[in-house]
């Protein structure tokens, strides 16, 4: 590392993103954008940790947040030694605390050989960069998100995946749960032959996320309100106790032809569910 400890710096991006136009934008839509993200916060974490990197960045992420873990299905995990590789997918019910709770977990458990897949604005981050196999799905970047995926998974780790792409949502019968899984992590776990693992996280967000998510969706507002709101939900998370449950490996030829790719995602989905 060069010494530069990355900050948020939204007024920074608002330059970068709108050019001579920030300027146009009222100031205090800039602090509320601030405060809602919580920079100051963050920022004084990020100097705080310094060079720390890795799954112990993680933990040291987990203390900060004040987050306890009930582990259920511990001995479901595979033995490090094993020599093979897994594919780890999980609901994605918070868009924070659950990522790296797994991270830290999983990672703790297999001495650091994880990888995320992620988007590519992560990888600022320093801590957990070293973690992440950098995705981006949009612009020219996006034309190369299959050879990205790809790369991933020939690699030495294991993968974490939160299939749906975006966290849960409230169902129109109430329940908070994830949109339908994209099918890439079977796709990609048959043609590397990785057995996968499901995993349910507990945990919700508010109700005004909820709701926010949902008026969004009724007004057919294409750009993810509602992300922006990610790291405040984070925050009001603080200090509560969350549940893994793990459950057993499902075996890569269990995906045969007799669905398809997407129709076993929704499977692998439901297990997590009955877990």
């Amino acid at each position: 590392m060069d010494g530069t400890i990355f900050k948020i710096d939204i007024d920074k991006v608002l330059h970068d993103k709108a050019g001579k136009k920030a300027g146009y934008i009222p100031r205090f839509m800039v602090s509320w954008l601030k405060k809602t993200i919580h920079q100051e916060e963050i920022n004084a974490f990020l100097e705080e940790e310094g060079d720390r990197q890795g799954v112990p960045w993680l933990w040291d992420c987990l203390r900060y947040l004040g987050v306890e873990l009930k582990v259920e299905g511990r001995e479901n995990l595979p033995s490090p030694s094993d020599g093979k590789l897994y594919t780890f997918v999980s609901n994605h019910p918070l868009g924070g605390q659950d990522g790296v709770a797994l991270g830290a977990v999983l990672g703790e458990h297999y001495d650091g050989r994880i990888k995320y897949l992620v988007n590519d604005i992560l990888m600022n981050l320093h801590g957990l960069a070293p973690l992440c196999i950098p995705i981006n799905t949009t612009g020219k970047k996006g034309r190369d998100f299959p050879k990205m995926v790809e790369a991933g998974f020939a690699g030495n780790d294991h993968i974490i995946m939160f299939p749906a792409g975006l966290c849960s949502r409230r169902q129109k019968d109430g329940q908070i749960r994830d949109l339908a899984w994209k099918k890439t992590f079977i796709t990609k776990s048959v043609s590397s032959q990785r057995d996968v693992v499901p995993i349910y996280f507990s945990g919700h967000n508010s109700n005004f996320f909820y709701r926010l998510a949902n008026i969004c969706k009724w007004l057919h507002i294409k750009f993810n309100v509602a992300m922006l709101f990610l790291v405040d939900e984070m925050y009001k998370n603080r200090n509560k106790t969350f549940t893994i449950k793990i459950g057993k490996p499902i075996p890569w030829q269990t995906f045969d032809r007799s669905r398809s790719d997407q129709e076993w995602a929704a499977y692998v989905r439901e297990k997590v569910y009955q877990l």
